[in-house]
């Protein structure tokens, strides 16, 4: 969220004409999010703007995976929403990723009045789309993807349905060959099978499998019960089938489709897809759960285990703003309009990137030179070469982030805000001089162990 931020005040800087060198890029797509916080930063203070932004979008995919359950459900799944708490502010959420997160609750809303909404209704639905694409494109080809299985499934005879499935498959497994073939793509760094929905809840460290691990043993506890129950009569395989096809489908996709892919017109990949997918499959879970008969143990067991789940982020966020307020007070320390680098690797275990808060602490202040956006050419801001304020090369800030950048000459005054002990939440400022990796004197914890952020297995980098 501090990236999208602090663009947002170089978008401000843009348009008084006090930031030569930078422009603001006409796109049609991932920019929504963006657009809102500027807008609003146009009219109050971007930390308010900030705080009304992520509550609209945080609403905005809450019940837009609400009323897709609804709509598969046919009724309101009250039961379900400590699960959908919980999704709301997973890994999609914590990572940022605010306007593919926007794109999805719309495409949710989308979706559930296509399923059940008269022919007029699904125009409406429609038009959900372009606005959809307006924030990621994913959301839309979502929506409209699913509107179409939706289409088909409702004109073709019940018993040639499963062609449908079938089809769809097909489709995915082409489309991964195709993609093959023309682009280079890069395999997800974690097994597949661990990308079930449930990886939405694996945040800061490896603590949060115990939630996530409970939630997934509970939704088939709740499936089996009602299984049990209903006898596995036609009514069950009825309300539970299409959710059930839905599902298969993204497991596929998530097969199919790359983790990252390389495309022509950007200089940094598209990245982190089969992630991002996880979200979409979580909330088809929920569809599946609104098939069961609501029970009072069902709210029990989905509350209990949020309340783990809430408790381990209240207390890790709240390590993570303790280190924010940190870097706000060094940035303070240099002159204004200086340019600040960061190297600050993540907790042990953990799959949330924290070195942004670097540059909500910039916001009117420095410059965070390392910031990625620009550079790929994938955000509404980018960077001409030469430029006094940003990176403008994807390889350059990459380098940066992992502290191994060699500064040269025309980046210098820069400063380094680095971890500087093994505890990884102490943090310093320095000076840096031409021809040094930035982050020579950092220490880091052991990230890729699974130990707290304040253990002894801590190692220097």
């Amino acid at each position: 969220m501090g990236s999208h931020l602090y663009n947002a005040w170089l978008a401000q800087l843009i348009q008084r004409g006090e930031a030569p060198g930078l422009w603001i890029a006409r796109q049609w797509n991932n920019v929504l999010f963006d657009s809102l916080l500027s807008g609003l930063g146009s009219i109050f203070d971007l930390r308010v703007a900030e705080k009304i932004a992520v509550s609209l979008a945080v609403l905005v995919f809450f019940w837009g995976a609400f009323a897709l359950v609804c709509a598969a459900a046919r009724r309101a799944p009250w039961f379900l929403v400590p699960l959908l708490a919980m999704i709301s502010y997973g890994w999609t959420f914590e990572l940022g990723f605010f306007n593919y997160y926007i794109s999805l609750g719309l495409s949710f809303f989308g979706i559930a009045i296509f399923w059940r909404g008269s022919a007029r209704e699904r125009l409406v639905s429609l038009a959900l789309a372009p606005l959809a694409s307006l924030a990621h494109p994913l959301g839309a080809i979502w929506l409209v993807g699913i509107a179409v299985y939706l289409a088909l499934w409702e004109i073709i005879p019940p018993r040639f349905r499963i062609s449908v499935l079938l089809a769809a498959i097909g489709m995915l497994v082409a489309l991964h060959f195709c993609l093959a073939h023309y682009f280079i793509m890069d395999p997800p760094d974690e097994p597949l099978y661990t990308f079930t929905g449930a990886d939405q809840l694996l945040l800061f460290g490896a603590r949060y499998r115990i939630p996530a691990t409970a939630a997934g043993l509970f939704v088939l506890i709740v499936v089996a019960t009602d299984a049990v129950h209903r006898r596995l009569n036609l009514a069950f395989w009825k309300d539970y089938r299409l959710p059930a096809e839905l599902l298969l489908v993204l497991a596929v996709a998530v097969v199919a489709l790359p983790d990252g892919i390389h495309l022509p017109q950007y200089p940094a990949p598209v990245a982190l897809l089969t992630e991002r997918l996880t979200s979409i499959t979580a909330v088809l879970f929920c569809c599946l759960l609104g098939a069961a008969r609501p029970r009072r143990w069902h709210v029990l067991g989905f509350g209990a285990i949020a309340a783990v789940f809430f408790s381990f982020l209240y207390h890790d966020t709240a390590v993570i703003n303790r280190m924010e307020a940190t870097v706000e007070r060094l940035v303070r320390t240099i002159p204004r309009g200086q340019r600040v680098m960061a190297t600050i690797v993540t907790f042990p275990g953990s799959r949330v990137l924290i070195q942004h808060i670097v540059d909500r602490a910039c916001i009117e202040y420095c410059f965070s030179y390392g910031n990625y956006e620009p550079a790929t050419q994938q955000f509404r801001i980018r960077a001409r070469l030469g430029n006094p304020y940003v990176m403008t090369n994807d390889r350059d800030t990459a380098a940066m982030e992992e502290g191994f950048y060699t500064v040269r000459p025309q980046d210098v005054p820069a400063w380094q805000i680095y971890q500087c002990s093994l505890t990884g939440t102490d943090l310093c400022i320095r000076t840096l001089g031409a021809g040094e990796d930035n982050d020579e004197t950092g220490m880091h914890p052991d990230v890729q162990g699974d130990a707290p952020p304040n253990a002894a297995s801590a190692k220097p980098h």
